[in-house]
């Protein structure tokens, strides 16, 4: 994964990721536009989910969620995240099959907090009543599941498995809706891995090259 990286970054420099880079300036123009006066409410009718959203409305606004940076967290962060793990993806596995894991994992994050809800707070892997409201915005499921996706696709397994174990201490620390979410994304993601596994066996994983395996 690193020589994949180091070789497009050296030979294309930031061609080599002109997706995320748009990926990056849509998150920073939300993120100017949604702190002025004039420009929150147009933000959170483009892109706000909520779980007590109707999932019609939910679903046709999730695409643009994901790069509505969250109210409660530092830009730079979500920034920072897409451009690194989006970037990378971008490189390993090209624009599109990103956005299709991105969507698919933050997709899944947006089920859970349905299904969350309906098993309540008594159940282990329900959700109290006030996430029904919970801004539910940002890249970090995307992310997630993208870590988790190209690590498998590059045989990087411990590197994918300190994603997911920080994964789980992040819900043992802070039990919370976002954390969730992202079990949610791996598992999502994981399944796909499965799928590929099973039914493309040939295309399912990058052969190694000549450098060592990450």
């Amino acid at each position: 994964m690193f020589w994949t990286v180091r070789d497009a970054l050296v030979r294309d420099r930031w061609r080599a990721i002109p997706m995320t880079i748009g990926a990056v300036c849509l998150t920073s123009v939300f993120q100017i536009v949604q702190n002025t006066s004039w420009g929150f409410q147009p933000v959170q009718d483009l892109g706000s989910v909520k779980a007590a959203d109707p999932l019609g409305l939910a679903l046709v606004r999730t695409p643009l969620s994901l790069f509505v940076p969250a109210l409660d967290l530092p830009v730079w962060g979500a920034l920072a995240q897409i451009l690194l793990v989006f970037g990378v993806a971008e490189i390993c596995i090209g624009w599109w099959r990103t956005l299709l894991i991105g969507y698919v994992a933050t997709l899944a994050g947006t089920t859970y907090a349905r299904i969350g809800l309906a098993l309540g707070p008594e159940h282990p892997l329900g959700l109290p009543v006030s996430d029904r409201v919970v801004n539910d915005t940002g890249p970090s499921a995307a992310v997630v599941g993208l870590a988790i996706y190209v690590c498998w696709r590059y045989r990087a397994y411990l590197t994918g498995a300190l994603v997911i174990l920080a994964m789980i201490g992040e819900v043992l620390v802070k039990d919370n809706l976002a954390g969730k979410e992202h079990l949610a994304a791996i598992t999502a993601v994981m399944a796909v891995c499965v799928v590929r596994a099973r039914w493309f066996p040939a295309r399912s994983r990058v052969a190694l090259g000549p450098h060592p395996p990450p």
